[in-house]
């Protein structure tokens, strides 16, 4: 990306309103949009970057389809969201200089496409962190709010029409809040704990400037801070360094009564550990966005768990999110054409 170009191909390979296609050309007038809507999922709802699972082309579509994305100088999007479909279109157009993933932790997506490493050379990735910073924040703070304010108990005791003796509730400006990932999510958690007086402790694989946490370790310092915590949040993207980061030595050294928020990738924490601390109460209360299987499989004893909080995925989504990404794809492009170095670009060693 050293050299600026004059123009830039762009096909829209995920689901995105003709709208957001426009907003593009219009806040990067250098960039040609390729947006057919007839060869898209149709979008069931704001963010939906796959699309209706009923959406089925016609051979002679899929040929149409396949045709536009191997003309592409980028994507935006990977071609219905597979990374199968990316590594054959990367194979196919030897012109694609960039991809932008729709998801926060798109690096997954990219690892999985098995490229070679001339081809994770030859292409700049890029994701879509930063716009689900704030919503996935809020859910954070709604999770550990929940646990503080015993909201299980206060369910419980109203179906039953109890009015029960009075209790202590937690008060989140006296809690330790452990973040686990201090990447855009993970600084936005930690803003809005301490916005609200919370001592917050970060944990981050390279050192970072303290910004809104009173201390921020290295993973290696994980169990030595963990027994601090009144509430531990999970924003890290799903690598294999980062595979059951928060397991069964982490449960073992947690304060009892820890509540657990996840808004990462559900490999992070160990399932089978957690649903063991849930039961014998060392965490008190769970809320999780994200799972190791997803959807959550039916007989998974999460379900039935009265300190357990199960959320579909859907706490990054807002009515805004498809307008960000857009806003973010655009500087990007600029960023492209003037041979700046992208934000969001895709470590393709680490894959985050």
């Amino acid at each position: 990306m050293s050299t600026p170009s004059h123009r830039l191909r762009v096909v829209v390979a995920t689901p995105l309103t003709d709208e957001h296609c426009a907003l593009l050309s219009r806040l990067e007038p250098r960039i040609d949009v390729v947006c057919e809507q007839g060869l898209l999922p149709p979008m069931r709802w704001p963010g939906d970057h796959e699309g209706d699972p009923a959406f089925r082309r016609s051979a002679d579509d899929q040929a149409r389809f396949d045709a536009l994305v191997d003309t592409a100088d980028a994507l935006y999007g990977l071609p219905d969201t597979d990374p199968e479909s990316l590594a054959r279109t990367i194979r196919a157009n030897p012109g694609l200089r960039w991809v932008h993933t729709m998801a926060a932790g798109g690096g997954g997506q990219v690892k999985a496409a098995d490229l070679t490493a001339d081809e994770l050379a030859r292409i700049a990735f890029s994701t879509s962190a930063g716009p689900h910073s704030t919503p996935l924040a809020e859910f954070a703070l709604f999770v550990v709010l929940a646990g503080a304010k015993s909201l299980p108990r206060l369910r419980a005791q109203q179906a039953a029409r109890e009015w029960s003796e009075r209790w202590a509730m937690q008060q989140v400006s006296e809690m330790t809040v452990l973040v686990v990932g201090m990447g855009n999510i993970g600084r936005g958690v930690a803003t809005l704990f301490a916005a609200l007086g919370a001592r917050v402790i970060g944990v981050n694989r390279t050192p970072l400037e303290l910004g809104p946490a009173a201390q921020v370790v290295p993973p290696e310092e994980l169990l030595a801070v963990v027994g601090q915590a009144d509430a531990i949040v999970n924003t890290l993207p799903g690598t294999a360094s980062t595979h059951h980061m928060i397991g069964r030595d982490v449960f073992a050294a947690v304060k009892p009564g820890v509540i657990v928020a996840s808004v990462g990738r559900g490999n992070v924490i160990d399932q089978g550990a957690l649903v063991e601390a849930l039961q014998d109460g060392r965490v008190g209360f769970a809320g999780l966005d994200v799972f190791s299987t997803e959807p959550l499989p039916h007989d998974d004893p999460l379900w039935a768990m009265d300190n357990v909080l199960v959320s579909p995925h859907t706490a990054a989504l807002n009515e805004n999110e498809d307008r960000l990404i857009a806003e973010l794809f655009a500087a990007n492009a600029t960023r492209l054409l003037d041979a700046q170095p992208l934000v969001n670009r895709v470590d393709t060693v680490h894959f985050y």
